[in-house]
């Protein structure tokens, strides 16, 4: 079954019979499910969208009636149709494939650059019959949005490649979008209209400052000024942007919103940093969204490579004139390369920087002061810390939730980790019998994308429950990943090792003790377990955080510092070879006996849910201090929490951690 947005709401069966869907309060039904696509709506939410201000006197049952309404017109026209509107905490849920329902097939061709035929699923004005209901509107507006950009970047390409282009209507339709604008000139101009395609330019102007009180945007005037002096490059060969950007291997999974966003951001500044921790993706990432924008810019888009520089290098401009094909001319490379780049409009990919943060920084600053036409996009464990800098965190991939197999497997990490181990071990599929593993693994490894393509590449030896069974000993089980692959990117220790030799010795010291938490910690017990003469915990803590190694959450109980699981069992190595992992399991021992002591005041006043919610915060950390402290330190601590136990049920707890501390304590 088949169901469309992009035009009047409409469902078809297999066969191409559309379905009829009795009464508008159904219709208004399946499009508020629809335009969740698959993401569960609350019964409340429902309730406010189809009535309004003027609920039913049983809002629940008149939903109710709805819903089986729905489910039955599904049912007849298709058998098991009743099963695609499930019942989610909390309201429902509209189960389908996401290429059976038009918008979303329609930004999955956008992503994979087939504008064309993703304009072709349009029927009209997105839920066409449904318009004038509250609750659609923003859906119907993102839509068009969509849609007006597909336009636009279709409009570009087929301008590109010297092939006539019609856009007059909708630059009529919407006449202060100066992309579209910009490409309604360029056909002009290019039919041998340059008197229309200036006048167009002088209505723009005029619109915008009439409506706007807004001058036209520097690439609009730019365009107008290129045509007054008859410009060359507008007569219409068929030429493509230049650039060295490598040609992307495949589809990249679960960063479609993300690689919207990094272009949004390109188009707000002129400088823009993916930071994250090794192996998260960031490289791919950039050059996805390197790859799109390739064409938004006369000279093209390029990537500089700079892990084979090191701190020495005085100046990476050396770097980028190589990338481009630039003579240096016995100039100096920095001032060749801002003469070379003063006038051009470019897209430049700085890929790496964490290395070599200092120079990049520096050679980022003078070129985009030199250069207005300049953007620049960074790749970087940590910030570079420039004026103008916008940073984007690229997260783990969405981690699944659940055991449910159709659930795991719409879970990003899930996707690729499937990708890549059904390419390796041919059959391989996800199913009841090894959903939970393939969850477990997912999450353990944090989705981490380089992480989970190692690991897929050991399932067809070992197979998944094994895999799972062996991640205790990880850095030797993820090893020998692809031939071509860079070495700080052919195992797992090598991918943390990178990190680790850009650290100074107190982020060392720091990042190390930090692996003795459970589940993370508060800032004090960071700077109590972490604590060295010498050095500012603090300070370290957040230069780490910007270095992507430490992960801040900011949660009900304030903010915590946690490790990724990978990170965390490489720096417990790290602790055992400075020869400090008893020393410092006894230093978080004692302070989280401390703060049981401390909390167990609080438990029978009017602080008591404060102290509760802590306590539940820290369980993890409670039971690894219990595990390692000596009787000494084990025993007021176990007498100091059994009022938190009892108060929260946790009898089997209490027990066996009261019997281990008196075992512990022998004659004492």
């Amino acid at each position: 079954m088949r169901f469309g947005v992009l035009g009047p709401v409409t469902v078809w069966t297999d066969g191409g019979d559309v379905v009829a869907i009795p009464g508008l309060k159904v219709r208004v039904l399946l499009a508020d499910l629809l335009a969740h696509e698959g993401r569960a709506v609350s019964a409340d939410r429902l309730v406010d969208d189809l009535w309004g201000e003027e609920p039913p006197g049983n809002p629940a049952a008149a939903l109710h009636v709805r819903v089986s309404q729905l489910r039955r017109a599904l049912e007849e026209a298709e058998p098991g149709g009743r099963d695609l509107v499930v019942s989610q905490a909390p309201g429902y849920a509209l189960r389908i494939d996401p290429d059976a329902l038009d918008a979303a097939r329609f930004a999955r061709l956008v992503r994979e650059s087939r504008q064309a035929e993703a304009l072709e699923l349009w029927r009209g004005a997105a839920f066409a019959d449904l318009a004038d209901a509250g609750f659609l509107r923003p859906v119907i507006a993102r839509l068009e949005e969509a849609r007006l950009a597909a336009v636009e970047d279709l409009a570009e390409a087929r301008l590109a490649a010297g092939e006539p282009v019609d856009v007059a209507e909708l630059v009529a339709a919407h006449p202060l979008r100066e992309r579209l604008r910009a490409a309604h000139m360029r056909a002009l101009y290019r039919a041998g209209r340059q008197s229309e395609a200036l006048a167009s330019y002088a209505d723009l102007r005029e619109r915008l400052a009439e409506e706007l009180g807004l001058d036209p945007a520097p690439e609009s005037a730019e365009l107008y000024a290129r045509m007054l002096r008859q410009d060359p490059a507008l007569s219409g060969a068929a030429t493509r942007p230049p650039t060295n950007l490598p040609a992307a291997v495949g589809p990249l999974i679960g960063r479609d919103g993300a690689v919207d966003e990094v272009r949004a951001l390109l188009g707000a500044g002129r400088l823009v940093t993916l930071t994250g921790p090794g192996g998260v993706g960031k490289t791919s990432l950039a050059l996805e969204a390197a790859r799109r924008l390739a064409g938004a810019d006369p000279d093209g888009a390029w990537l500089v490579e700079l892990a084979a520089y090191d701190r020495r290098t005085p100046s990476l401009a050396e770097a980028v004139l190589v990338a481009l094909d630039i003579r240096a001319d016995g100039a100096a490379p920095r001032e060749r390369l801002v003469d070379a780049l003063r006038d051009r409009r470019l897209l430049l990919v700085l890929d790496n920087c964490e290395h070599v943060v200092d120079q990049a920084a520096e050679l980022a600053e003078v070129l985009l002061r030199s250069a207005p036409g300049l953007r620049i996009l960074a790749t970087s464990r940590e910030p570079l810390n420039v004026a103008g800098e916008a940073l984007w965190s690229v997260p783990t991939l969405e981690l699944p939730d659940g055991s449910d197999p159709a659930a795991v497997a719409r879970a990003d990490a899930v996707r690729l980790f499937m990708a890549r181990a059904a390419a390796s071990a041919r059959g391989f599929t996800l199913d009841a019998g090894n959903a939970e593993a393939v969850a477990q693994l997912c999450r353990r490894l944090d989705g981490i994308p380089l992480a989970l393509e190692m690991a897929a590449t050991r399932v067809r030896a070992l197979g998944v429950h094994e895999l799972v069974n062996r991640l205790d000993d990880r850095f030797r089980l993820l090893a020998g990943f692809q031939r071509g692959a860079p070495a700080r990117q052919q195992t797992l220790t090598a991918v943390i090792d990178w990190s680790w030799t850009l650290l100074t010795e107190a982020e060392r010291v720091v990042l190390r003790r930090l692996a003795a938490h459970a589940d993370g910690c508060a800032l004090d017990a960071a700077e109590a377990v972490c604590a060295e003469p010498g050095i500012d915990v603090l300070d370290a803590l957040a230069r780490l955080v910007d270095r992507s190694l430490v992960v801040v959450v900011d949660g009900p109980s304030g903010v915590r510092y946690r490790l990724l699981e990978s990170v965390a069992a490489y720096c417990l190595r790290r602790l055992d070879d400075a020869g400090e992992a008893e020393r410092v399991r006894l230093v978080h021992a004692e302070h989280y006996a401390a703060l049981a002591v401390r909390a167990e005041a609080h438990l029978r006043g009017p602080e008591q849910h404060r102290w509760l919610r802590r306590l539940d915060v820290e369980a993890a950390n409670l039971r690894a201090a219990l595990d390692a402290a000596p009787a000494a330190v084990a025993l007021p601590m176990v007498n100091a929490l059994a009022w938190y136990w009892f108060l929260r049920g946790r009898f089997g707890e209490a027990r066996r951690a009261l019997d281990v501390a008196v075992a512990g304590a022998g004659d004492a």
